[in-house]
């Protein structure tokens, strides 16, 4: 029988104890081993049975046992201990507050507001899917470590994504629990009279969508998810967050707009009830928030309490106060919809009333060569509604400036404006304490600023205690393992007698190769599967056998992924290599957890260039685990022979043909078999593998300290939130910035069509010229209404190729030296030729001012 309602009942503390209900609701506790020690020591089997889940934990505990842990006076100093130091970690001066003091020539946000449809905190908050989630999750609990003023906005999805299960013939299965809010580690947001905070947004199909807002604290960072299961909420009203990335294209539209027009009507809720900082910057975390800058268009211009600005004007705010991540290498990952569906929306009883409906769209449409103008892209709105874009490694942000050069058609793929910041990952959460414990016995401070320090301090470990180390890591992985391969066989089925093969399946001395992701087909799940017998030669090789631990969800709509797993569950499912090759359902954060450290090597199969970073190898380097991998996302960056094997890519070749997985599997079977294996196994008289620990050491060191969140988050601190508040005061808190800046631009977009080059002469060189000669040039400019201040002249010279093509190119700066009448002018300026070789030169205009990042802001330029 159904109830007719549902709520939580929650526990009531003895008053010695109370402060195990804050520190609980305080997520800190999933990254701080003490504090879950504490939670363990309230009883060690239910901790484990209720999945390190310390509001569970507290909620199921039985009274006698509550009594018993008040009288403990031990255990109650060790409470006292555990709130002091949450105390003293939520209110001291971090890296940020100390670098604020220290570098007064930066511009310090007050605030951060980032956005991400999913954060990946603790698995027992499952609000994501894959490494999007898990990297937000991480920049929130390291902006945390460093006191970086930041408040996170998502949704709370009330199934979460989906819990995955195999059938007996190996099919993905998906279930979706439901989750109660009071159940988890969330607050509601409430006004002063105790009533709860709720925002609303217009919808052209009824009355208004009302959410309320719960808020997650993770450290010092306050996420706020947006919940529309609310009373006077029409059923598909309350559907918006019932899934994450479910439902069909309108669904996905709602959501989006909650998230984005929510998401800041729940910041402004938000500062008011708790006095926080207004936001200076506002990050999205990917295209799917990005309605959030139409939502500030709304409050700059048609609010009756805001400054009532015009369109132009209001962009130019929003747009220097904006930073836009992108994540995705592939079209297809995209949110793309209809233009009619975004003009329902967005029209005259739309979610944004007063900004014209004309503006929205003019935003988001691929109005560009190429692009398909029937269909509004989120990603192309938030790079328009951003000054500031970057992609999350170097050669992604290679990759995102060809996709969407043409935003930029009259400048070169070099000068798109999109930056690269590499991802990295948060220590605290993803590194086992055995590692952490050997560089703290080495004199290191896992809590120091100077993380090279600590991570070069495992250089010093004896190499006999770091392969011991390794070891009990991948024994702990071969046990949590076989729990889960019972567990999943029992669930496609299999009696307790069928299974006895699980206790002897893996084995703690053979070398494990982990591989765990989500299953689009670019990230090729079977590529190991091409030849299988190779591959079962390998698994059971007499002297230097390979195990295969595997997991990664599809999305339950990809039927190609689903088959790509059950592919590689009945490869698996081989009487004779199921001891040797796993595959892990429910791929999450408590199965990430002990997997990374328990791996020797992480391998990645990606066809590049679709790999926009791939932060799980970084976390197993951390772990001692070494990388084998296609030179893709942050790998082609950093890759050095100490710190793995780079898979050999057939880039020439047809993405998704037969030769091209062919050759790459062979490549990779064959650095299995002819330099991992031999490597891992060759050990010296007491057992220990030199020259593989050595690599380890190696990777710890060099390696180490680049793939961390805390170097990630102090980039984005100095490189685009800094400077992004510095444009946003700039601006003025009257506008009176903005509003020249968006007549500039408009005056600079007017009278453009008049500006040519029309003449240039250089002299002291020839057709021939020597390395150290001077070439001076002078270039006669025609710039019609605008002024010299207006503009930037160039010389842009470099080697060429056979076409006159220049490549390399450099640019030099020429200096007004003379005006005449009609808005002509003489720019001059040298060059010295420091190379030999083949050389050209040409000149062009573009516009400038000091508030632009780049010159190809506008979109415009003359060349000669």
């Amino acid at each position: 029988m159904r109830a007719i309602r549902r709520f939580t009942v929650r526990p009531v503390l003895p008053d010695a104890l109370a402060a195990l209900g804050e520190l609980a609701s305080n997520l800190r506790w999933s990254w701080h081993p003490p504090t879950q020690d504490l939670f363990a020591a309230v009883d060690p089997e239910l901790w484990r049975s209720t999945g390190h889940d310390p509001v569970r934990l507290l909620g199921e505990v039985p009274g006698e046992r509550w009594r018993q842990l008040a009288a403990d006076e031990s255990f109650v100093r060790r409470v006292g201990e555990a709130r002091a130091d949450l105390t003293a970690y939520l209110s001291e001066d971090r890296w940020y507050q100390r670098a604020r003091d220290e570098r007064p020539d930066l511009t310090w946000p007050r605030s951060v507001a980032y956005f991400s449809p999913e954060f990946g905190i603790t698995a027992v908050l499952p609000q994501y899917s894959g490494g999007l989630g898990i990297l937000a999750g991480d920049h929130l609990k390291t902006a945390s470590d460093l006191g970086v003023p930041i408040v996170g906005v998502g949704l709370l999805y009330r199934h979460g994504y989906f819990k995955q299960a195999l059938s007996h013939e190996g099919w993905q299965l998906e279930s979706y629990p439901v989750l109660d809010p009071d159940g988890l580690p969330l607050s509601q947001l409430l006004e002063s009279d105790g009533t709860r905070a709720t925002i609303s947004i217009r919808m052209p199909d009824g009355p208004d969508l009302l959410a309320r807002i719960w808020v997650a604290a993770v450290g010092r960072v306050p996420l706020l998810l947006l919940d529309t299961d609310v009373e006077g909420n029409p059923d598909h009203y309350i559907e918006i967050t019932d899934r994450l990335y479910g439902g069909n294209t309108e669904h996905r539209l709602r959501q989006e707009l909650l998230l984005g027009v929510g998401g800041v009507r729940a910041l402004r809720a938000f500062s008011r009830i708790t006095g926080a900082a207004a936001p200076e910057v506002f990050h999205t975390n990917e295209g799917h928030a990005g309605f959030l800058g139409i939502e500030r268009i709304r409050e700059l211009t048609a609010d009756p309490s805001g400054p009532q600005l015009d369109v132009a004007t209001a962009l130019e705010v929003g747009r220097a106060s904006t930073v836009f991540t992108t994540h995705t290498p592939v079209p297809a990952g995209i949110d793309r919809f209809p233009c009619t569906l975004v003009e329902q929306y967005f029209g005259d009883r739309g979610a944004t009333p007063g900004v014209p409906v004309d503006e929205v769209l003019r935003l988001g449409t691929e109005d560009y060569a190429g692009g398909d103008p029937g269909v509004f892209n989120m990603a192309v709105m938030g790079f328009r509604l951003a000054q500031r874009a970057n992609g999350v490694s170097q050669l992604h942000g290679q990759v995102s400036r060809g996709m969407f050069n043409g935003l930029w058609p009259a400048f070169d793929e070099a000068e798109v404006p999109i930056t690269s910041i590499t991802n990295g990952v948060h220590a605290p959460t993803w590194v086992a304490r055995e590692v952490i414990a050997m560089a703290s016995r080495q004199g290191a401070d896992p809590e120091d600023d100077d993380t090279e320090a600590f991570w070069a301090a495992l250089e010093k470990v004896p190499a006999a205690e770091v392969w011991s180390t390794k070891r009990l890591l991948r024994e702990r992985l071969v046990e949590d393992a076989r729990r889960r391969v019972r567990k999943c066989w029992e669930k496609r089925g299999a009696t307790a007698g069928e299974l006895g093969w699980i206790d002897e399946a893996l084995d703690p001395d053979v070398l494990t190769i982990g591989f765990a992701r989500r299953v689009p087909s670019y990230k090729r799940l079977t590529l190991m599967l091409r030849d299988p017998e190779r591959l079962k030669a390998l698994l059971l090789h007499p002297e230097r056998p390979v195990q295969l631990v595997i997991a990664g969800k599809a999305h339950p709509a990809d039927d190609g992924g689903k088959r790509l797993i059950q592919e590689l569950v009945r490869f698996a499912d081989a009487e004779d290599v199921r001891h040797r090759i796993v595959f892990l359902p429910n791929y999450d954060i408590g199965l990430a957890l002990p997997l990374y450290p328990g791996c020797d090597v992480w391998l990645n199969n990606p066809l590049r260039p679709y790999e926009a970073c791939g932060t799980s190898g970084m976390k197993a380097a951390l772990n001692g685990g070494l990388n084998l991998s296609i030179l893709d996302g942050w790998w082609d960056e950093w890759y050095e022979p100490e710190f793995g094997w780079p898979i050999p890519s057939a880039d020439g070749l047809e993405d998704y043909s037969d030769k091209r997985d062919d050759l790459e599997a062979a490549a990779l079977y064959d650095l299995i078999e002819q330099e991992v294996a031999p490597r891992f196994y060759d050990r010296d008289a007491d057992g220990v593998p030199l020259r593989w620990v050595e690599m380890l050491r190696h990777t710890w060191s060099s390696l180490g300290p680049k793939v961390l969140a805390t170097r990630m988050v102090r980039d984005y601190v100095g490189q685009l939130y800094a400077p992004a508040a510095h444009n946003t005061r700039a601006l003025g808190a009257d506008a009176a910035g903005a509003r020249g800046l968006a007549g500039w631009k408009a005056r600079v977009r007017a009278g453009w069509p008049s500006v040519r080059v029309e003449h240039v002469e250089a002299e002291g060189v020839g057709d021939a010229a020597e390395v150290g000669a001077v070439m001076t040039v002078r270039a006669y400019v025609a710039l019609g209404e605008l002024s010299p201040g207006d503009v930037a002249v160039q010389l842009v010279h470099g080697r060429v190729d056979a076409e006159d093509v220049i490549v390399e190119s450099r640019l030099t700066p020429l200096d007004l030296a003379e005006s005449y009448d009609g808005g002509r002018h003489r720019f001059d300026g040298q060059v010295e030729l420091g190379r030999s070789g083949p050389f050209g030169y040409t000149v062009r205009v573009v516009p400038t001012h000091p508030l632009l990042v780049a010159p190809a802001e506008l979109g415009v330029v003359a060349s000669a």
